[in-house]
């Protein structure tokens, strides 16, 4: 596992338990820094993602629920939910990766660590996001 991936599952882990207890991304981070070793090498890539998703998140969210047709984003499923809140983060704010890798790479993640039918559905939202999103200017 390259550590991009292993990063992005990282913060997968300390979005969710922002989900879960409703505490800040730094607080998350550092606890999940005491408890778990983060991945030597990818601790910057974490903290980018993690503090980008909670920057960002209400302008992800909005593009998101726009998206998500017959859906309110509240009935997704959690970690369906933040797996593509950091792809719908690295689509629109980081140029230097390109979306077809967050899509990608979105849906590994949801194949490990969700359903075998969220792929197909994150598959679908990223892919009407990169066709329909535009980027932010940095």
């Amino acid at each position: 596992m390259g550590l991009r991936r292993k990063a992005r599952e990282q913060a997968l882990q300390v979005l969710y338990a922002g989900e879960m207890n409703g505490s800040p991304a730094g607080e998350n981070l550092a606890d999940f820094g005491a408890n778990f070793s983060l991945a030597p090498g990818s601790e910057e890539f974490t903290r980018r993602l993690v503090f980008g998703v909670e920057e960002h998140r209400e302008r992800i969210d909005g593009s998101l629920a726009i998206l998500v047709k017959n859906w309110k984003l509240e009935r997704i499923t959690q970690v369906d939910r933040v797996i593509l809140r950091i792809a719908a983060y690295e689509i629109l704010f980081e140029p230097d990766i390109p979306p077809a890798v967050s899509i990608n790479e979105a849906i590994e993640i949801a194949k490990r660590f969700s359903t075998a039918q969220s792929g197909k559905f994150i598959n679908g939202i990223l892919d009407r996001l990169q066709l329909e999103g535009t980027r932010e200017e940095n």
